[in-house]
């Protein structure tokens, strides 16, 4: 991540088309992703995402928990050994655990301007680290199957990978979020929806088998899912909107 400083000068992010050849650079303004990343407020806010997806399932005995009985196993005096009570003790193989961990819930929630800030600093630290670019698109071809019904391939989102040389390291791909159905739009707005929903869907299938490859809507990002992957691919629709969102 970098480094923590106040940026001024705007970043130039290179453009690519799905053939690998950059085709143009976005300049990006620092000042629309927070203009600085504080490390320390990324830090807590993954932290939160890491704790909350935790299951808190774990459980251990204690030792009125564990079978056995409280009877002292010999008596106090007179044997030569050390003094001893029950065998549910946590001194004695079988015996409780002392001090264990029980079920718990880990969750527990940063206000929402400063998981917001930690969003768009973790995605201008991937533009400060040139770990980021921009595609004109990713709208993958319709491949027909045997019968001549439409399939999903996931070689041609590999292929598109490997042009933007992301095949061997691991990168979110963020995507412009689809339209939500509507019924009081009218016919071609209806359609084109579809067709909108129909390529994000076949985007989303041909990337799921993808090690290490994530893809989303831009605006479902947060500072989690940006740093967790190495590289971050964006569309320019995808750009547009997180431009929008971060106002």
């Amino acid at each position: 991540m970098a480094t923590e400083k106040t940026e001024t000068k705007p970043i130039s992010v290179p453009v690519y088309n799905r053939e690998g050849v950059e085709v143009g650079k976005v300049e990006i303004d620092p000042a629309e992703f927070g203009g600085r990343v504080n490390k320390q407020l990324v830090h807590d806010v993954v932290l939160m995402y890491l704790a909350n997806q935790r299951a808190g399932t774990h459980s251990t005995l204690r030792r009125g928990e564990v079978a056995g009985s409280s009877k002292k196993i010999f008596r106090q005096k007179g044997t030569g050994n050390a003094r001893a009570g029950t065998k549910r003790t946590n001194k004695r193989r079988g015996g409780g655990t002392a001090k264990g961990p029980k079920p718990r819930d880990y969750e527990y929630h940063l206000p929402k301007k400063a998981v917001r800030a930690a969003t768009r600093m973790a995605i201008l630290s991937k533009f400060q680290d040139n770990e980021a670019i921009i595609v004109e698109n990713l709208d993958l071809p319709v491949v027909s199957g045997p019968q001549g019904q439409s399939v999903i391939k996931t070689k041609e989102m590999l292929k598109v990978l490997g042009t933007l040389k992301m095949a061997d390291t691991t990168c979110l791909i963020g995507t412009v979020s689809p339209p939500e159905r509507s019924t009081d739009a009218d016919a071609q707005t209806v359609a084109d929806a579809e067709t909108a929903r129909a390529a994000h869907d076949r985007l989303y299938r041909s990337s799921r088998n993808l090690t290490g490859v994530r893809l989303m809507p831009a605006t479902q990002f947060n500072a989690y899912t940006v740093l967790r992957q190495k590289r971050l691919v964006l569309t320019r629709a995808a750009l547009e909107e997180l431009r929008k969102t971060s106002k």
